[in-house]
């Protein structure tokens, strides 16, 4: 009897492709980048990213399967730089923790932007006619009222007219 295929999350093999290319070039997983904002904390996590971590060359004086810990870069925004260098200690603890390894020695940090620029889309216009009757029926056996009003943002947006592209 053939086996049912095993439905897979778009980020385990997003992991899975981005891992070896971001080991390879940075040395970090995604699993940290995915963590970092628990790793940082309340204090650094909207200011810093990773961005690389430099493992030291071996030279075959480790022995078997030795480690030898690395340097960690972190971006890091402007003044707040100052703090994180204070902080330092306590923040390749938290590092080591998450890895559970000694896997960082020392912290480098670069003073750069870290915030990605949002961009607001503006609110979509209330739908009219058919449209508006359609989401209606749709949202009739909705009793919850937080649900109905996402419900109703997300329909909204669905139903909208579609806009002429240009060419």
């Amino acid at each position: 009897m053939a086996r049912k295929p095993v439905p897979l999350q778009i980020a385990e093999i997003a992991n899975s492709l981005m891992d070896p290319v971001l080991a390879r070039r940075a040395g970090i997983s995604t699993a940290l980048l995915g963590s970092w904002d628990e790793i940082a904390g309340e204090e650094f996590a909207e200011c810093t990213r990773p961005e690389k971590i430099a493992w030291p060359r071996r030279d075959g004086s480790e022995g078997e399967g030795g480690h030898k810990a690395g340097v960690l870069t972190i971006a890091c925004e402007g003044a707040r730089a100052l703090f994180l260098s204070h902080a330092q200690g306590e923040l390749i603890d938290r590092i080591n923790g998450f890895f559970g390894f000694p896997a960082i020695r020392q912290i480098r940090i670069v003073q750069k932007p870290v915030s990605v620029a949002t961009r607001y889309r503006r609110k979509p216009q209330p739908l009219r006619g058919d449209a508006a009757r359609r989401l209606n029926d749709m949202m009739d056996g909705i009793e919850n009222e937080a649900l109905r009003k996402a419900v109703e943002r997300l329909g909204t947006a669905v139903l909208q007219p579609k806009k002429a592209t240009r060419r």
